[in-house]
């Protein structure tokens, strides 16, 4: 099962960087979204996929009985969602506001320090 996952998760990166390297930011945000989702499963792959029981410990023992699941990698990943989906969210709002101002989402058409139809700045003074 495990293989299965290691090409999901190359999978996920060549998706996630092919996007990335697109002009238009919907697409750039989209990349960083299954970017982010690689990661976490890469996190859950490493972390072991065991079919053990939960990690608690019965009453009256100090440590577990037999086998168990290691609870780590579901924290980090846990973590881990909550944290892209903020990140997310505070992109989506920043390219959509960018639109708004500048009217489209081309990364070439986003250069306002150099508008097309203005004169150029002085070579020198």
């Amino acid at each position: 099962m495990e293989p299965v996952f290691a090409a999901l998760v190359g999978l996920f990166f060549a998706v996630g960087i092919y996007l990335m390297l697109s002009k238009h930011v919907v697409r750039i945000l989209l990349g960083v979204v299954i970017f982010g989702n690689a990661v976490n499963l890469l996190i859950f792959t490493a972390g072991r996929i065991l079919r053990e029981v939960a990690a608690i410990i019965p009453e009256g023992a100090d440590t577990p009985v037999g086998p168990i699941s290691n609870p780590l990698p579901q924290a980090l990943i846990l973590t881990a969602i909550v944290i892209s989906f903020s990140f997310f969210a505070f992109l989506l709002v920043l390219a959509y506001r960018a639109y708004q101002e500048i009217g489209t989402d081309d990364t070439d058409g986003m250069r306002v320090a150099e508008p097309a139809g203005e004169p150029l700045p002085p070579i020198g003074y």
